[in-house]
């Protein structure tokens, strides 16, 4: 099949396993299908770490004026939970169309032990970062496509499938960009210390925290700390608990109807009013004009049905 060929047929899949626009998840754990109806301008977005494969149509991420390209040609790898802003080029009658598929560190583990007793060379460890766009090639495509295709059949997503999502991290492992993931499994080093204070923030985001705190956990000094930090997620610390607490209390504004001050209050605002005044100036509307947009655009079933929103609003468009 030629690389046209398979374009072709994972669109067509893509089409029947997202037949809603938003997010779909699959018969897989950790796999999604991300479907979109309509341009999307710029806005604020938080993936969590994964693979990112779109079929159809193109989405372009912005962080710290960098700009990365993940279409039929590109995908993405995101190595650490990480905010961003991303647009989405799509239409009715070309909607963007991707596969989201999470990143499994135990099993990246467990494959560069067989690749380190018998398989070629890993690529060495990469600089930190947290985000890549890589060029898609001829192996990962095909992979995809079966997986899509396992994905369709009840007894093929429970008894292939699981394979199929292996090969496709042993791919990206041995791609142009398997480095990056190999940085992520670093438990030593700033790497892994700064990983560390990530998994801290989103567990506690409600509670107080400081830089001076998640600094000593890291067992850095502030201003190394501020500047691995940095380095990896393109933003600074305080900035990015921030964006973490916006995009709960909007995810909660949404999924659960929470009230603005509600939400302020549950992710550690104490006045509603700078909670109202930051997320207007993070997302460019207030707590109730944006919860109204984003159902509108994704069309929200109820958090009880099938359609997980807050997974959905966690991998977002």
């Amino acid at each position: 099949m030629t690389p046209a060929e398979c374009e072709q047929r994972m669109g067509d899949l893509l089409r029947l396993l997202a037949p809603h626009e938003g997010y779909t998840q699959s018969r897989l754990n950790g796999v999604r299908f991300l479907r979109c109806n309509q341009p999307v301008a710029r806005t604020p977005v938080l993936y969590e770490p994964s693979i990112v494969i779109v079929c159809q149509g193109s989405k372009r991420g912005y962080l710290d004026g960098q700009v990365y390209l993940y279409d039929s040609q590109h995908y993405l790898v995101l190595s650490v939970p990480l905010p961003f802003s991303s647009e989405t080029d799509a239409t009715a009658k070309q909607p963007m169309l991707a596969v989201s598929i999470r990143l499994d560190m135990t099993l990246v583990a467990e494959l560069l032990i067989s690749l380190a007793e018998e398989g070629p060379p890993v690529p060495a460890l990469a600089p930190l970062v947290g985000i890549v766009s890589t060029p898609l090639d001829h192996y990962l495509q095909q992979v995809t496509l079966r997986l899509l295709e396992a994905l369709a059949s009840p007894l093929e997503a429970k008894v292939l499938a699981p394979a199929i999502v292996r090969e496709m991290h042993f791919r990206v492992l041995l791609g142009e960009q398997g480095s990056v993931i190999r940085s992520a499994l670093s438990l030593q080093g700033h790497f892994g210390r700064i990983a560390r204070a990530l998994r801290r923030i989103h567990a506690h985001y409600a509670q107080p925290l400081n830089v001076g705190g998640l600094a000593h956990d890291a067992d850095l000094s502030v201003a190394a700390f501020h500047n691995h930090f940095k380095a990896l997620t393109r933003t600074t610390p305080i900035q990015y608990i921030k964006s973490i607490r916006l995009h709960q209390a909007r995810l909660m504004m949404i999924r659960d109807r929470q009230t603005a001050a509600a939400a302020a209050a549950r992710v550690g605002y104490e006045s509603p009013s700078q909670f109202s005044r930051e997320f207007k100036r993070f997302f460019g509307r207030s707590p109730a004009e944006e919860a109204r947009c984003m159902a509108e655009l994704f069309a929200l079933l109820p958090a009880t049905q099938e359609t997980d929103v807050g997974q959905m609003m966690r991998v977002q468009f």
